[in-house]
């Protein structure tokens, strides 16, 4: 039997396909069979890309999480300022998640049902994460933010944006650039010492 080879086309599908199936009807309302039929490929042809489902949605997780750190750090500097740098990261998470719902919304899954990914994926993942990280320890060391927990410093101020983002997409609240200037400084305002 021939072997048969892998196709980009049809891997982007099937993620795609993942994508939407998991955020319109939830992890567990996405069987393989109706990724395969909305990715236009037979089930079969799933497992010549991922092992199982598991492995499909791990894949999913680091190509978006990767997807969303470039987004995140573009035209990032370390020679930059505390501020100006946290203020320049945080409008590009602000801009991905506006700009990129479908990722967004499928990485705040992630981030919030501990069973959707494995604790591999999750820590590679956070790995994306290190120029931000590595920015408040040393807004930290210069004692120009609190020296607290990465996590809450996280929950403070990059958080909200899903909330907001969601907010958003139920047409409750609109982001415009004065209410993004003012969540920016509110962010900043909470973790700055």
């Amino acid at each position: 039997m021939a072997k048969r080879t892998k196709s980009n086309e049809k891997r982007i599908a099937l993620l795609n396909a993942t994508l939407h199936l998991v955020n319109n009807n939830g992890f567990h309302d996405a069987p393989m069979s109706k990724i395969a039929k909305m990715a236009d490929v037979s089930p079969a042809t799933i497992y010549i890309y991922f092992a199982n489902k598991q492995d499909l949605i791990n894949q999913l997780y680091l190509e978006s999480k990767a997807s969303f750190s470039d987004y995140a750090f573009k035209d990032y500097s370390l020679n930059l300022a505390i501020k100006t740098g946290f203020e320049l990261i945080w409008r590009n998470i602000a801009n991905f998640k506006l700009t990129q719902v479908e990722e967004a919304v499928f990485l705040s899954q992630c981030d919030n049902i501990t069973t959707m990914i494995d604790e591999t994926s999750r820590q590679k993942g956070l790995k994306n994460l290190q120029p931000l990280l590595d920015l408040w320890e040393r807004g930290q060391k210069e004692g120009v933010i609190k020296s607290i927990s990465p996590y809450l410093l996280y929950a403070y101020t990059i958080y909200p944006l899903a909330f907001l983002m969601t907010m958003q997409q139920r047409n409750n609240f609109e982001l415009t650039e004065k209410n993004l200037t003012i969540a920016f400084e509110s962010a900043w305002n909470s973790i700055k010492v």
